[in-house]
């Protein structure tokens, strides 16, 4: 799969692991920046794979700050967007299962590589449930429908 990745200055690091491992699984990662730990702006980049996920040219994409929480409150302005802070394996699971979620925020100061791959692992091997999650995800688009 190709994986559109952005970071900030803080996420790089991790960003920088989360491409080795996203390669040795097989996946092609696109790297929107920041490509270095020179202070930046984390809306600058959370944008480039939030509009890409968005207008459908990548069905996932993946982005980090230092706490992810910039990079996913800005990713999911967008309306095809559902964007989740992913900090664990379990939570990698749930949010995929259960809210479909296609762009992955990581804390990129929080994780070390064996948890980022752990997570990795988790969120490409975990299929959406649908079901009840499904009307609950229309609901969602219905309510904030811009």
């Amino acid at each position: 799969m190709i994986i559109p990745i952005a970071s900030d200055h803080a996420g790089f690091p991790a960003k920088e692991i989360t491409i080795k491992i996203l390669e040795k699984m097989g996946h092609t990662p696109v790297d929107f920046g920041t490509h270095s730990e020179d202070s930046v702006d984390y809306p600058d980049f959370a944008v480039q794979v939030a509009r890409r996920v968005d207008k459908g040219e990548y069905s996932q994409g993946i982005i980090l700050c230092g706490s992810g929480q910039g990079v996913c409150m800005t990713a999911n302005k967008f309306d095809k967007v559902r964007a989740a802070l992913v900090y664990s394996a379990d939570v990698a699971q749930m949010t995929r299962l259960h809210n479909d979620a296609n762009i992955m925020c990581l804390p990129g100061r929080s994780l070390d590589e064996k948890e980022i791959e752990e997570i990795l692992q988790e969120w490409f091997k975990t299929d959406f449930e649908g079901g009840r999650h499904e009307r609950r995800i229309k609901k969602i688009e219905s309510l904030t429908k811009k």
